[in-house]
């Protein structure tokens, strides 16, 4: 059921991003966010590059953190992380029992995506994931010219853009993105890089 309800603004979030692509195991990060002012806690898992593990390894990471309990909704930067890993958004929602926001900085190149999957002796499983995401709506946050696209499960389309603009506070990407995005890439690379 994706129903919208009321969002408070000091909302408990759990923000998703990965790492730079250098080994067979790739990082991700969650960041725990109150609204978009508050970070309360960091987790960090791994998954396979290019495997199928992402969406049972962000569900473990989710229901094993001591947040959890607290957790209001989780975001995710796009649905496909170390590399062609996908995330199953409507497996990811059932078995966490949350919310999951998908935000991306540009609309999908759709061909492109569907061209890299051919390399995929499972291509078509994957393709399958991804557009069981469902439709993708544009939000505007902080700037009409840079609007980010969404997609949603188990949430209503008034409540996941209210929690994406009240969460953009610094730039267009909501906080625990952002934050995930820089904590992910420091430490794997160093510092921080790429656009967070």
């Amino acid at each position: 059921m994706e129903s919208d309800f009321h969002v408070k603004p000091e909302i408990r979030v759990l923000g998703i991003d990965d790492s730079a692509l250098i080994n067979e195991k790739i990082m991700i990060v969650g960041t725990v966010f109150r609204g978009g002012d508050w970070m309360d806690g960091v987790l960090r898992s791994e998954i396979t590059r290019d495997g199928l593990d992402a969406t049972e390894v962000i569900s473990r990471m989710a229901k094993e953190s001591k947040h959890y309990g607290q957790l209001r909704v989780i975001m995710l930067d796009g649905v496909t992380y170390g590399g062609f890993n996908v995330v199953d958004i409507v497996k990811l929602h059932e078995e966490t029992g949350l919310p999951v926001i998908v935000v991306m900085r540009s609309y999908p190149d759709f061909e492109k995506i569907k061209a890299a999957l051919k390399h995929f002796p499972d291509g078509e499983e994957r393709w399958n994931i991804i557009e069981k995401a469902g439709k993708i709506e544009k939000v505007v946050t902080r700037n009409r010219e840079n609007p980010v696209y969404i997609q949603k499960k188990g949430i209503g389309l008034k409540s996941a853009e209210k929690i994406v603009r009240l969460t953009a506070i610094r730039s267009n990407i909501p906080e625990p993105l952002r934050v995930a995005h820089l904590i992910a890439t420091g430490i794997i690379l160093g510092e921080s890089r790429g656009k967070a």
